[in-house]
């Protein structure tokens, strides 16, 4: 069976075609839009035709557990939570309808939100009035699922696991961020929330901000509701705090030259990280791996070593320069109960020629670099 997938993040396409379960080709659309997504997207149809069935990534599938076909009545469902995740959701249904175009068979949602579907009420509930919570389904429905499913095949096949004994903290770290305690396989908490703007500082989007200084922002008119949306989902983050586009990078290389703000803005990112990542540590009953995936975890392993020079209390040890790979995709070496692995997106399972590392003395959590999904954001910076 051969089975194209579409995943729209919020700075980037990717497009791949699966057969029985083997990835076989694939294209990149680095821009968020279904038009620069036309014609890379037929051409890659074109190369592999025919195409049995398609999956398109959605953000948010309400609690939806598992795929579902598009039809009309489930795309209107999806178009009603739009305003729930605002910077994704109209992408993808926008390129549902140009894969619908030019896939004959079956197009399917598949939800990020799925992955946290059986979270506990502990973890999903919200301290509101009960009335509103039962009328509007208000509750913690986490995201970057489909992200953290695949980190938790992957790093149980490294190291020779079953997926649901794993108790994993993964990270993806891309454009937006967020950090999920998984367990029995799937997620028993995870640090966004109703919508993906609670949490992590991001490229453009602030994380969890005190509603009492929001509710300040409105009644003494600096914004309104739709300014306030505008500026947390867009002009906040990275972007917000160094007057820059939201881009990781362009964050790193202003503070190399000394920007001040961007020292800041990467203290805060790191340091708002770590606290989910404790938070998320703290709903497991132990630790077996801690994983990144997205865009920065990929291609920024220095600003991940920077993250977790402060997680010993963990059991995290530092991230190396190098990928800690040998030529089979194995720990270069275990000086404590656990070792190190690596798999980065589209590596496969190997990274042959790279310098084995090993950890320093003593138990170590094994640090999981995988999965790159996301480029970090270039974004116009939003006027509140």
């Amino acid at each position: 069976m051969r089975v194209l997938t579409v995943n729209p993040g919020s700075s980037s396409v990717k497009l791949s075609v699966v057969e029985d379960g083997r990835e076989v080709d694939r294209a990149t659309v680095a821009a968020a839009s279904a038009a620069r997504a036309r014609q890379p997207l037929a051409d890659l149809v074109v190369r592999r035709h025919p195409i049995d069935a398609a999956g398109v990534r959605f953000v948010h599938g309400g609690l939806s557990t598992d795929p579902v076909p598009l039809d009309h009545a489930e795309t209107a469902r999806l178009t009603a939570l739009t305003p729930l995740a605002p910077l994704h959701q109209p992408l993808s249904l926008e390129l549902a309808e140009l894969v619908a175009e030019v896939v004959p068979g079956p197009v399917y949602a598949c939800f990020d939100t799925a992955f946290h579907a059986r979270m506990p009420e502990s973890a999903a509930h919200y301290a509101l009035p009960r009335s509103w919570v039962r009328e509007h389904e208000l509750r913690r429905y986490g995201f970057h699922g489909l992200s953290c499913a695949s980190a938790l095949r992957r790093t149980a096949e490294l190291l020779d696991r079953e997926p649901a004994g794993l108790r994993l903290v993964c990270c993806h770290i891309g454009a937006g961020v967020s950090v999920t305690a998984v367990r029995d396989g799937h997620g028993v908490d995870t640090s966004m929330g109703f919508t993906p703007l609670e949490g992590a500082v991001m490229a453009t989007r602030s994380g969890s901000v005190d509603p009492g200084l929001l509710l300040y922002l409105l009644r003494s008119g600096v914004t309104d509701a739709a300014g306030l949306d505008d500026a947390l989902d867009r002009g906040s983050g990275l972007a917000g705090m160094t007057g820059t586009g939201g881009d990781v990078r362009d964050v790193l290389a202003a503070r190399d030259r000394g920007d001040p703000d961007a020292r800041t803005a990467i203290e805060v990112y790191l340091h708002r990280l770590r606290r989910e990542i404790g938070a998320m540590v703290a709903s497991l009953d132990r630790l077996d791996a801690l994983v990144f995936t997205g865009g920065v975890a990929e291609h920024q392993p220095a600003l991940l070593a920077e993250l977790c020079e402060r997680l010993g209390s963990s059991g995290c040890g530092p991230i190396p320069g190098a990928w800690p790979l040998t030529a089979t995709g194995r720990s270069a070496g275990r000086t404590g109960p656990c070792g190190c692995w690596s798999c980065p997106r589209g590596r496969a399972w190997r990274s042959p020629g790279r310098r084995p590392w090993r950890w320093p003395p003593g138990p170590r959590v094994p640090v999981d670099p995988a999965i790159g999904d996301e480029r970090p954001q270039r974004a116009r910076r939003a006027r509140p």
